[in-house]
């Protein structure tokens, strides 16, 4: 099995592994840990254009896990992590990274982060370096091994 196959098949494992926890992940942390995640994914490669946030915010809306939250709120958090990345990516990196490991040592949360970071690199069909390191980033920061998710360096 390719790469992409592959993704598209652990994309949809996911998603369904998500949905019938959801209900678990209805806090703060969760929310703002997912936004973060999706604006690191969205910035990876180091900036966000128009259309990469339109849709990223689309697919945040639309996610089955994320309806739990009002999609008003998931916007505006979004689009805060968005903006600090897009205005010094190192800084809002480093915030991105701090909301995802306030999940650390809650393991079922930490690892939907990351599950959705996943779903969102591979929306496009394109889970790109920047984007699988971003995500590498994230699994550390929750002490979640990468490999797990299989993206080994």
């Amino acid at each position: 099995m390719g790469f992409l196959d592959k993704l598209k098949a652990n994309s949809q494992k996911y998603g369904q592994q998500l949905n019938t926890k959801k209900g678990q992940f209805k806090n703060k942390d969760f929310a703002q840990a997912s936004m973060a995640m999706c604006a690191l994914i969205a910035a990876a490669d180091g900036s966000i254009d128009a259309a990469e946030r339109q849709k990223t915010t689309s697919v945040i809306t639309s996610n089955d896990i994320l309806s739990i939250f009002h999609p008003d709120d998931l916007r505006e958090n979004f689009n805060n992590y968005a903006n600090k990345l897009e205005q010094d990516f190192s800084l809002g990196k480093v915030e991105a990274i701090r909301a995802i490991g306030k999940l650390k040592g809650k393991d079922d949360q930490a690892r939907a982060v990351i599950q959705i970071g996943i779903i969102i690199g591979g929306a496009d069909g394109n889970f790109d370096p920047d984007e699988q390191r971003a995500v590498r980033d994230a699994c550390n920061a929750v002490g979640i091994a990468p490999a797990e998710f299989d993206l080994d360096v």
